[in-house]
This record gives structure tokens, C-alpha cells and sequence, in this order.
């Protein structure tokens, strides 16, 4: 049986990507999409380009009362938005799956609270590159041998947060390495986000935004006469989507809000 999907910010560049994953994917069904412009218009009338035609909504709410079969929310917009777009799926017991990062901490245990207390999975992902995700992971290890580390993250001019939620999260779980190991460091303190960099439990963020980026990041690690470089670079926005098909079926099994694509892994 197909997974019945809405995507949120079909126009946007990884939304479009998204339109076009789900397109390919025969065992998904896009039923409608949720944009901010073109409520009461349908997709190819907005995207031409498009074979699949679907009703737009401008309200979510709206959206979830009349398509009551859906079973994922794919969205891709920004904080604010896709904030209480969660929210909302989650009351309508539809699964979100959410690429928007600037989330906060007490945000993401809200939802986590109102996911836990419906019954119903929800992922949210920093990144949905595997690559990406391969890069934390190796970096959390390799924290456990490091205890000096840089983080430098670069992307394209127009992503609204910084640092990103992709180094945010990196630099959480070298946190948890250090944790576990008892391994205090020096000058310790945090940062909100925001500006172009931040502080994290001592570890240092640099934030580059320029045209002709993607999503880059490098997490430096150095001692006594060597460092250690882990790498990895997303060249085009097609790099996400086989993390986004993961998180839509894999979110069908969950019942409980999982944070970062390395749990489901």
C-alpha cells in the first residue's frame, strides 16, 4: 500500500527535489502540499515542470481536514513554520518528517512531549545526506582520542541559520563523547545560535555563506603533531533525498520523535 504524502514547501529547492523523489518512488503518493503562496491552486498550475497534480493549501490545518488519509508530512521550509506545521501533523496523527533545523532545544522536547503523548513518530534531521550522517558519527568517535576540535561549516548565501543545524549537532555529540569519558575542557561554554559561529561546550563553529555553496563541513581534530580532517560536501540537493525516503518509511514504524538520522540508521 502506498504512503500518502504532503510535502510543505514544494517551490523551495530541496521541496522541488522532494516533489521529484516522490514522483520516482512507487510506492509513495503525493496528495497535496502545503505553501505559504497559491492556496486554492494546484501544483502544476504553480510548477508546470511537475507531473504530479495536487491541491495547495496555505493553511496546514486546512490541508490535514481535507486529505484524511495522509500519512507523512515531508517539510522543508524554515523554523517558524515548519515548527508549527509539526505541531499541527502531530494532532492530526500524521507523521512528520522534517529537514528545517533553527529548531531550539525547548521546541524540540515540546514536540517531543506531544509526539510521545499521541502515539505518533516523528523525525527531525539536520541533514538527510548519509554522508553527512556518516561524517557525525566518525566524528563522535574519533572524539573519544581528540579532545581539540574545530568545526567549519559552509553553505550556500541564502540558508537562514548559523551556525547549522548540522554543526550543532556534531558538536553535540562529541559532547556526549566527552561526557561518557568524564572529559572536562577547558574555557567551557555555550553559545546561543545565531551569529556567524558559535561555542559549544569549547568547541568552535565557523560559519561561511556564500554563493555557489551547498552544505560543506570539516570537523578538525588536532594534538601533539597531527591533526585528523573528516569531510564531507553535498554538490547538489539530490544528495538529501535517499535520507528523506529513509526517514518517510522509516517513520511509519516509529511512535515517538527520534532527533538526528543516525538513530535510524
Amino acid at each position: 500500500m502506498a504512503i500518502n504524502v504532503v510535502i510543505a514547501g514544494p517551490r523551495g529547492k530541496m521541496g522541488s527535489e522532494a516533489v521529484k523523489m516522490v514522483e520516482k518512488e512507487t510506492e509513495f503518493r503525493l496528495v497535496a502540499c502545503i505553501d505559504r503562496k497559491h492556496g486554492g491552486k494546484t501544483l502544476q498550475e504553480v510548477v508546470p515542470h511537475f507531473s504530479i497534480d495536487v491541491p495547495i493549501y496555505e493553511d496546514a490545518e486546512t490541508c490535514f481536514n481535507e486529505n484524511n488519509e495522509v500519512d507523512v508530512l515531508v517539510d522543508l521550509t524554515v523554523p517558524e513554520a515548519g515548527y508549527q506545521h509539526t505541531k499541527i501533523a502531530l494532532a492530526h496523527h500524521v507523521r512528520p518528517v522534517v529537514g528545517t533545523t533553527g529548531f531550539s532545544e525547548l521546541q524540540i522536547e515540546e514536540l517531543s512531549s506531544i509526539s510521545n503523548s499521541q502515539n505518533v513518530g516523528c523525525l527531525i534531521a539536520p541533514n538527510f545526506a548519509i554522508g553527512a550522517v556518516l561524517m557525525m558519527k566518525f566524528a563522535k568517535m574519533a572524539a573519544t582520542y581528540f579532545p581539540d576540535v574545530d568545526i567549519i561549516e559552509k553553505h550556500h548565501d541564502n540558508k537562514l541559520d548559523a551556525p547549522s543545524g548540522t554543526a550543532i549537532k556534531t558538536a553535540e555529540l562529541i559532547r556526549e563523547t566527552r561526557t561518557a569519558k568524564k572529559q572536562g575542557h577547558p574555557n567551557e561554554k555555550e553559545t546561543l545560535p545565531g551569529a556567524r559561529g558559535a561555542d559549544i561546550d569549547g568547541i568552535k563553529i565557523h560559519s561561511v555563506r556564500l554563493p555557489g555553496l551547498v552544505a560543506h563541513q570539516e570537523v578538525i581534530f588536532g594534538s601533539d603533531g597531527q591533526t585528523l580532517t573528516i569531510k564531507h560536501d553535498s554538490m547538489d540537493r539530490a544528495s538529501f533525498m535517499e535520507g528523506v525516503k529513509l526517514g518517510i518509511n522509516k517513520v511509519m514504524e516509529e511512535r515517538r520523535l527520534i532527533y538526528g538520522l543516525e538513530n535510524i540508521l
